[in-house]
């Protein structure tokens, strides 16, 4: 059986999966930081019904795999009446994911901020809302942004999953073209150009901020 070459059709359906891949990081970045930041707080809180549901989150999430997770909301909501698409299920899949590492990150952040702040605000009779939106989260947010892209990187490149639930973003698409085409190192290599053009330009961001909260902190 021969081979066929790839053309702009098989370009133009690769860019299709890569404009997916782009949606599903964007959905589960997003919803991970609107549920990271309530984990986040809850961890740091000083009441233990806050504390120790938000840390279960954090261990489930983390001590399983992303795979699990996801043959998990897509099997699993149908059991109790609910029938979601692929891309839904990725989506959330992919939240809840990401909402326990960011969490985690976040809660580091916020703990490394020096304590001698939260008790010179006390002192001057700041509540506990103005506290955490004008003094500790801006620098928590600094301290965290390397770990926060570095997490995105990862993230980028965990859609990657979401083939096995038949959702066609890049890697799925790669392998349609494949399958169809017979130049499986052409076409993955096209594949890996492109998790490269996005992942790269991340970890130098990633990278720079490092070193300059590193020099900062000298």
């Amino acid at each position: 059986m021969g081979t066929s070459n790839v053309g702009l059709p098989e370009l133009y359906f690769l860019l299709r999966g890569l404009g997916w891949t782009l949606i599903l990081t964007g959905f589960g970045f997003v919803g991970g930081i609107l549920f990271g930041l309530v984990v986040a707080l809850a961890r740091v809180s000083r009441r233990r019904l806050l504390r120790w549901p938000a840390k279960a989150w954090i261990v489930v999430f983390q001590g399983t795999p992303l795979l699990m997770q996801l043959f998990v909301v897509f099997f699993g909501l149908p059991l109790f009446g609910l029938d979601v698409a692929p891309w839904l299920a990725v989506a959330v899949a992919l939240t809840a994911h990401a909402s326990a590492f960011l969490g985690e990150i976040w809660r580091g952040a916020i703990e490394a901020v020096p304590l001698g702040q939260s008790e010179a605000a006390h002192a001057l009779g700041l509540k506990y809302p103005s506290l955490m939106r004008d003094i500790i989260m801006p620098q928590a947010f600094r301290l965290s942004l390397p770990a926060t892209i570095g997490f995105l990187v990862q993230l980028l490149k965990g859609t990657s999953l979401a083939a096995i639930v038949g959702f066609i973003e890049l890697s799925r698409a790669g392998q349609i073209v494949s399958n169809q085409t017979f130049q499986p190192l052409l076409v993955f290599g096209i594949v890996g150009i492109f998790y490269f053009l996005l992942c790269w330009p991340l970890s130098l961001w990633g990278s720079r901020m490092e070193r300059r909260l590193a020099q900062a902190a000298r």
